[in-house]
């Protein structure tokens, strides 16, 4: 079978990458030329554990391929996957100019029949403005040539997208034409060949179950985040809190993770693009305002804890600072807390020096000169009069408290994914502060 993958950022080449490993013949598509070549050459623009590998594994093997043109294969693919930005506009709104573009380009060129899916989170009414974008461009040509529209959000999570898209829980399906879930059918079936979890439904609520999920997992941590809030002021313990709850089965344990904040590229623009098109609706969601005000308010805690602690007096105080990115295992720094943390730090005179595995090259592109750079996790904490822990990577979990606690000048921590043991900080020597725990 031979699709087209418009976009090559994590959905657009993980999608790719993985449907070539199921034996697909998958052309990826962007307009960005130098990305393009880069991708040829095996160069792979973000980092995502095992991405790599399988790109270039099924490159090599003939059945993945990359070009910036559309129309030169558009004729000889079955289906046609969007997997565009969609960035929030000025007013939170999903920006869809790149969805739009590609159905214009779809519509001029194509020749026989297609299923065009989106990929890409989109909101409600999205797959009518494709279709009549399509449409258009067939009638400008005098052309009546039959297509469908399909949706089919991703539920991805950055740092095992791999795994994610190879043994999906669910994939969700929004189709119009038997023709259209007979192909989507056969395209997801190697994938779900022991437990065929494909939900199909009408294509408006494929469309809003993307967002309804992200709104609701955005909803668990804005309120675990009030919730442990209110435990520092009454003495309560919010991983207690958050066993106690999680073993309710109606409750679940999952998303209850108290911190300093959610970021990335999904959550904030999501959350944001529901907000908008309720309002479009003339329907104010006010539990959905409030998971973005809360979380928005989460991102200062630390900094907010940092100048209690020392008074309102950072000029010229050196903090450091573990972990850039948004989460674990990618370099995707999109809403991050970091970035939150640096402008208020910065602000307040602070030297600021940042290590994170992986993500220093985003933070150099997005900050610049604003940060040090440190070489290692312990070449951060040097004369520092404070530690920030702000991504709960790996190689942060067990350091040397001894060696950390030499080398920085105050021995100040600041835990904002309540990674390691109050107790056992207090018995190493530091003072120490996490979210919602005595």
């Amino acid at each position: 079978m031979k699709i087209a993958i418009v976009g090559t950022g994590y959905v657009g080449l993980v999608s790719g990458a993985c449907f070539a490993e199921m034996g697909a013949d998958v052309t990826c598509v962007d307009i960005d030329q130098k990305k393009i070549e880069s991708l040829k050459q095996g160069i792979i623009p973000i980092y995502e554990p095992g991405l790599e590998e399988m790109v270039m594994r099924n490159v090599r093997e003939g059945r993945l391929h990359f070009t910036t043109s559309l129309s030169s294969c558009l004729n000889e693919v079955e289906a046609v996957f969007s997997a565009v930005g969609t960035p929030p506009d000025e007013d939170g709104s999903a920006d869809l100019r790149y969805v739009l573009d590609v159905a214009r380009e779809v519509g001029r060129h194509m020749e026989h029949y297609l299923v065009v899916v989106t990929k890409s989170t989109v909101p409600v009414g999205t797959a009518k403005l494709i279709k009549a974008t399509i449409n258009e461009e067939l009638e400008k040509r005098g052309k009546r040539i039959e297509f469908d529209v399909a949706s089919n959000p991703e539920f991805l999570k950055e740092g095992s997208t791999i795994k994610d898209f190879m043994s999906p829980d669910r994939v969700v399906v929004g189709v119009e034409s038997e023709h259209a879930r007979k192909l989507m059918t056969r395209l997801y079936k190697p994938f779900l060949l022991n437990n065929f979890r494909v939900i199909f439904t009408d294509i408006p609520s494929a469309e809003m179950i993307k967002y309804a999920a992200n709104a609701m997992l955005a909803t668990r941590i804005s309120f675990m985040n009030e919730i442990a809030n209110l435990c520092e002021l009454v003495g309560a313990d919010v991983n207690m809190v958050r066993k106690g709850i999680g073993s309710d089965t109606r409750i679940g344990s999952k998303f209850l993770y108290a911190g300093c904040g959610y970021g990335g590229s999904c959550f904030p623009k999501d959350v944001k693009a529901l907000i908008k098109t309720a309002q479009q609706n003339n329907l104010e969601m006010r539990l959905v305002q409030a998971v973005e005000e809360v979380n928005e308010r989460q991102k200062a805690v630390l900094f907010r804890k940092l100048s209690k602690h020392f008074k309102n007096n950072l000029q010229g105080r050196t903090i450091s600072l573990w972990g850039l990115s948004f989460k674990a295992e990618t370099d995707d720094m999109r809403e991050a807390t970091s970035l939150i943390i640096i402008d208020l730090l910065h602000e307040a005179g602070c030297h600021i020096r940042v290590f994170d595995p992986v993500a220093m090259n985003e933070c150099r592109r997005r900050v610049g000169n604003k940060v040090e750079y440190a070489t290692d996790i312990y070449n951060a904490v040097e004369g520092a009069d404070a530690l920030m822990l702000l991504t709960e990577w790996k190689q942060f979990r067990l350091p040397s408290w001894e060696r950390i606690i030499k080398a920085m000048a105050q021995p100040v921590v600041l835990d904002g994914r309540n990674l390691y043991d109050p107790e056992e900080m207090r018995q190493a020597g530091f003072i120490y502060y996490s979210i919602g725990r005595p």
